[in-house]
């Protein structure tokens, strides 16, 4: 749910060079984390969510987005989450899918 409150910060947010742009996107895939410890490094590879990050990006991995702001996002796709390529399902509900 978005609220008017967050939706403004996120406006403010967004005013920042660089910030309308993915720095990162990942599919966690670590089953051992079981609950979220409020530590990102960990909590972005929790088996089962997907993160996005929105500024900059890695220029390690040939990230060209720069910004001050990186700012990741964490969802889980444990319940009814769905990944598609090339128009088939290949991730349903925290897990690949294998042909």
């Amino acid at each position: 749910m978005v609220t008017e409150e967050g939706k403004a910060f996120l406006d403010e947010i967004f005013t920042i060079d660089g910030t309308r742009r993915f720095g990162e996107a990942a599919i966690g895939t670590n089953t051992n984390i079981q609950i979220t410890t409020k530590n990102i490094l960990f909590d972005e590879k929790i088996g089962g969510t997907v993160h996005m990050a929105i500024g900059q990006s890695y220029k390690q991995a040939g990230g060209q987005n720069s910004s001050s702001v990186h700012w990741d996002m964490i969802a889980n796709m444990s319940k009814d989450g769905e990944i598609w390529a090339d128009g088939k399902l290949v991730y349903e509900k925290g897990k690949f899918l294998l042909a």
